[in-house]
């Protein structure tokens, strides 16, 4: 029998799935030198015009050669250009990390680029042989209760959930019919990015917002910029102790998938305490298909991973939506996607 050149007769592999393992196997290496510029500001000090290395090394108290190779790194993986031998300006991607653009992903980058959230990521080998939590592993103490005593940590998160919410929030107030209600309560809504994109488009309902002190600490400047100081009340509390009443619409927008089956149980159950019978309930979420679709790169099984990893969460299907709506007092409605790029979909249940 004649081979191709491989002792188990199998073809070798070719150039396209060797770049892909090497892509993989040098990703981090990208993640860390994406967040090193972040946190060194290249992206805000060279903005919308060019820069050389030397003159950004001075800007930063950077070593210029250390500076350079930076750089040019940035423009191997197509943030930067480099328009002339020593020149260098941001792609369109690289501007999306200038906090001063519209859309910007600064505080993303800056957030899932930070060390301590890398920290439970060294241990994933160890979750996936335990299925426990590898940040409080890594920590001794949980995610959120790790971001409630770094509040300059906090309010980064707080800032990165706010541009991750800001593509939904820009999609959803189209998708769905949220003026035929009277009130709609945001459960662990944050600082009210995608409340405050509800009101503005259906200017009938009034809002609750409801959350942590530390989630809540941006909620008023976002809503006074948004001309919704006087539309929404802020509540504080635990929604794993209650939700407030008031609402006929309650609001659920990646908090789901933070947390374990009974935890999620427990939130829906509180809200469907106070729901009128009449109300609804819409969650806002990715949702995973039943089979991993074949030739597309989807990152919400990373998301997934990153759930396992950093608070104990999951992504989940249809299915586990149905099934835990119905274990929280709720019937599963509807779900419907939202249109590309969004990964989300607008899950939609109505009291059981």
């Amino acid at each position: 029998m004649t081979t191709t050149g491989n002792d188990d007769g199998q073809a070798p592999a070719g150039r396209h799935e060797r770049d892909i393992v090497a892509q993989l196997v040098f990703g981090q290496l990208a993640t860390q030198t994406l967040g090193a510029a972040v946190r060194l500001d290249v992206f805000a000090r060279i903005g919308g015009g060019t820069c050389t290395p030397d003159g950004l090394a001075a800007e930063l108290g950077t070593q210029p050669q250390a500076t350079h190779r930076l750089l040019r790194a940035l423009a191997g993986l197509q943030l930067l250009t480099e328009t002339a031998p020593g020149t260098f300006a941001t792609t369109a991607a690289g501007d999306l990390l200038r906090p001063d653009v519209p859309g910007a992903m600064t505080a993303v980058a800056r957030m899932f680029t930070d060390p301590s959230l890398q920290r439970g990521w060294d241990l994933l080998d160890e979750g996936i042989r335990t299925g426990e939590t590898t940040f409080d592993t890594a920590f001794g103490t949980d995610f959120f209760s790790y971001l409630r005593e770094r509040p300059e940590l906090s309010a980064e998160f707080n800032k990165a959930m706010s541009q991750a919410t800001q593509l939904a929030a820009a999609a959803v107030p189209g998708r769905y019919d949220f003026g035929r209600f009277g009130t709609v309560v945001d459960v662990g809504g944050g600082d009210g990015t995608l409340l405050s994109a509800i009101l503005r488009a259906h200017p009938r309902p009034r809002g609750i917002l409801y959350d942590t002190p530390e989630g809540l600490a941006q909620a008023p400047e976002r809503l006074a910029r948004d001309g919704l100081a006087d539309r929404v009340t802020l509540e504080t509390g635990d929604f794993f102790a209650s939700a407030p009443p008031g609402g006929d619409l309650y609001l659920l927008k990646s908090v789901i998938h933070d947390w374990n089956d009974e935890q999620c149980a427990t939130i829906l159950r509180h809200i469907r305490k106070v729901v009128p019978d009449g109300g609804a309930l819409l969650i806002v979420e990715p949702v995973l298909p039943p089979v991993v679709p074949a030739g597309n790169t989807d990152l919400t099984y990373l998301s997934d991973l990153n759930m396992l990893v950093t608070v104990g969460g999951r992504e989940r299907t249809a299915e586990d939506f149905a099934a835990l709506c119905a274990r929280g007092g709720f019937r599963l409605d509807s779900i419907t996607p939202l249109p590309r790029p969004n990964a989300f979909h607008l899950i939609e249940a109505v009291p059981a």
